[in-house]
């Protein structure tokens, strides 16, 4: 942990952070505060569901802050044709990000063609457009083997991350998911953890596990505390 507090800068630490809206109910207001702090904090991007895609792109057309809009959100229990649907519309009204949820059911049945084919969708879809895609596990509903399963497909058709979790399971990201994420997609895949991280201390323990992005609404306090405890390390 030490090593990684001493390389980590705070524009680093900001730059993985992934800050996110997906509530179903919510004001105008809190999108504006949440592109408001995702510009001022330089996060790399608002999670937000497809709805909020048109004006947190308008909020953000002068920022280095992508978009990113939440496709399946968030059982996954759409159709293969309605994720390709969401995915082009999403992009079409301004998302630069997009995180699918996989059918948990599908991949629990067996039915391996289907969860394939809405990752080749989305990678074939978001590729050619220069959007980033990410496919959600929902990891505390999956055995280790089901998590290695989508990994390995997730890695054989190319996209930019796996992700542990929407936030709105029964349990959010472990230490123990992003370690077994990481090992069977490489170096080379990003590893996004997400859900349940509310403070620096998690956050950096899932930077040391493996992950390269961190999805959370508590961005501003961990930057903040890591601002803070980088000032007493050089003190």
């Amino acid at each position: 942990m030490e090593q990684i507090i001493k390389n980590l800068t705070v524009a680093g630490l900001a730059g993985i952070i992934d800050h996110t809206f997906l509530k179903p109910y919510g004001t105008a207001a809190d999108i504006e505060k949440l592109c408001a702090e995702a510009d001022k904090y330089k996060f790399a991007m608002v999670a937000i569901n497809p709805a909020e895609v048109i004006t947190c792109a308008q909020l953000l057309k002068n920022s280095s802050v992508r978009v990113g809009a939440a496709i399946g959100f968030p059982l996954g229990q759409t159709t293969v044709e309605c994720k390709a649907f969401e995915t082009r519309d999403a992009i079409e009204k301004g998302a630069t990000e997009i995180d699918t949820v996989i059918n948990i059911r599908a991949l629990q049945k067996g039915q391996l063609d289907i969860v394939r084919k809405e990752i080749q969708d989305m990678v074939s879809i978001c590729k050619p457009a220069g959007v980033i895609c990410k496919v959600i596990l929902e990891t505390c509903y999956l055995t280790d083997e089901e998590k290695e399963i989508v990994c390995r497909i997730a890695k054989e058709e190319n996209v930019d991350f796996v992700k542990t979790s929407t936030g709105f399971g029964t349990a959010g990201a472990t230490l123990h998911d992003v370690a077994l994420m990481r090992r069977v997609v490489g170096p080379d895949i990003g590893v996004k953890a997400a859900g349940g991280i509310r403070d620096l201390e998690t956050a950096l323990a899932m930077i040391e596990a493996g992950a390269t992005r961190l999805g959370t609404s508590s961005g501003v306090s961990i930057v903040e505390s890591f601002t803070q405890l980088k000032k007493e390390k050089n003190a």
